[in-house]
């Protein structure tokens, strides 16, 4: 028998999570830690031999988590400057980032 994973959704962006992972996703709103996290926009479920894939997202399933922390990436710099003109902008950026772990992934 194989681990049940699923596909996920958040932020725009698609994750393949399983029991036990710890994922990095854009920021959650949630802010306390151990604070129960749901994700219900499943794209597929597969384990034990089965493949379940949503049009566009499995209704009855979800995938529960903890929020661990909040992080920062690496800063980001964009520079800005025009030739001959003295004209230089330098603009740094760091997005925050949610660590959640993955506690289970649920099929009805």
């Amino acid at each position: 028998m194989s681990e049940l994973f699923a596909v996920i959704e958040t932020g725009a962006k698609q994750y393949r999570v399983q029991s036990g992972d710890l994922i990095k996703v854009e920021k959650l709103d949630t802010t306390e830690a151990g604070e129960e996290v749901s994700f219900d926009r499943v794209l597929l479920v597969s384990g034990n031999g089965e493949i379940k894939v949503g049009n566009p997202i499995i209704n009855n399933a979800k995938v529960l988590g903890k929020y661990v922390k909040e992080t920062k990436a690496e800063k980001l710099i964009a520079f800005k400057y025009t030739r001959r003109k003295n004209y230089r902008r330098k603009i740094g950026h760091r997005q925050k980032h949610s660590l959640v772990k993955i506690e289970s992934v649920q099929v009805n």
